[in-house]
């Protein structure tokens, strides 16, 4: 397997992704799949790909940097994606985000890994799923429009570049509108709808076309002359059209977490605990007691700093007083999860909790409390050596 070619598939387990993938292992292809969930079993044939994990919301600079560096490795597609069609007003703050991160930031954070191939080696392929929504006003999906917007760009942009360096390597953009046989619409892969595009995609990869819109000639290209021609009436008949259509999403769709603790001398194991909350939700409100009097602890830590420390860590979207009670916090904050250690469980604090939360959509989930260093132990240990340094100065 060592002079095998090569191909990354970012989002291969699903969709148009799942689909190319499948031709490139047809076309002798060994793939790097990176997605959050392996490939269903039996749709791909095996040993002819190996799976890694891929969160494009935590990104992973190490898997980028080792397969960038293979130099079997002749072959980069970008399929992964989010994006919903909705009112503005809709949209969470952290929804945004997720929406930027995925669709824009990681993905042009991935060809920047990649780059130095492209631009110097004589055969490498690159391509990425933009949208027609990148390319026109879409009202109803504004967010989603905004970061296809900034992958089409940035395509059109970084190939001018390409080109001026004497490379005859180019990235393709893939520009479609809905097409079916996808999970990314809220339906199931189906590599008998989505094959036919996969093999066109790859098609114009080999070919370094610059832009692929399917149904450009008998679809898109009207609209796309309609949009420059007026694109304040354009957008205003989209709108409409979406309204008419049933289309929207105007739900909400983040589910905003909450967790409370002291918080004293930061450790690893406060920091899985946030890491396990976020990967349960959107948006992770953590509240910080100002002292430890709730737990019969003292404190070593100064309250802000405690609440600057957790504020820093890239899981917690945004940092609160803690109120006394976590029931409390939610007349507040309105969360829909409450993370708390399992050893709380069946206690009559939370069985109260339970009872006040039933009517209300909030799910407790109870954490196991994992082996690892705890505010406790670090505790004993700073003031058995303060005890022993005593010790030594009045002996």
């Amino acid at each position: 397997m060592k002079n095998m070619k090569k191909a990354v598939v970012v989002g291969g387990s699903n969709g148009i992704g799942l689909a190319i993938s499948k031709q490139l292992i047809l076309l002798g292809y060994y793939l790097e799949i990176c997605d959050r969930s392996a490939p269903e079993e039996g749709v791909l044939f095996p040993n002819c790909f190996h799976y890694n994990y891929c969160d494009l919301l935590d990104f992973d600079e190490n898997l980028f940097f080792a397969l960038a560096s293979n130099e079997n490795v002749e072959l980069l597609m970008v399929t992964a994606g989010i994006g919903r069609i909705a009112d503005f007003q809709f949209h969470h703050t952290s929804e945004i985000e997720k929406m930027l991160t995925v669709d824009t930031v990681s993905t042009i954070k991935i060809f920047r890994f990649f780059y130095d191939r492209i631009l110097k080696d004589d055969h490498f392929f690159s391509g990425v799923m933009g949208s027609i929504s990148g390319w026109i006003s879409t009202p109803s999906a504004s967010v989603y429009a905004a970061a296809k917007a900034g992958v089409v760009r940035f395509v059109e942009s970084v190939n001018i570049e390409l080109e001026a360096y004497g490379s005859m390597n180019r990235i393709l953009d893939v520009s479609p509108a809905s097409f079916k046989g996808s999970k990314f619409y809220e339906g199931k892969n189906d590599l008998s709808i989505t094959e036919p595009l996969a093999k066109e995609i790859l098609s114009r990869l080999f070919n370094r076309e610059t832009r692929y819109i399917p149904q450009y000639e008998e679809i898109y290209k009207a609209v796309l002359e309609r949009y420059h021609n007026d694109p304040h009436e354009y957008g205003m008949h989209s709108f409409e059209y979406k309204k008419r259509s049933g289309r929207l999403d105007n739900h909400k769709r983040v589910k905003i977490g909450y967790l409370s603790g002291t918080f004293d001398l930061f450790h690893i194991g406060h920091l899985n605990l946030l890491r396990r909350a976020k990967q349960q939700c959107d948006y992770l409100i953590v509240g910080v007691h100002d002292s430890g009097a709730w737990k019969g602890k003292e404190t070593f830590i100064p309250f802000e700093e405690r609440k600057a420390i957790v504020g820093a860590c890239k899981y917690v979207d945004k940092v609160v007083d803690a109120y006394v009670e976590d029931s409390e916090a939610w007349d507040v904050w309105h969360y829909d999860k409450l993370f708390v250690g399992s050893d709380y469980k069946g206690t009559p604090r939370f069985q109260h909790y339970e009872e006040y939360f039933a009517d209300k959509g909030v799910e407790i989930v109870y954490f196991p409390y994992t082996q690892s260093t705890s505010s406790t132990q670090i505790r004993k240990t700073v003031l058995l050596k303060t005890k022993d340094v005593k010790i030594e100065e009045e002996g």
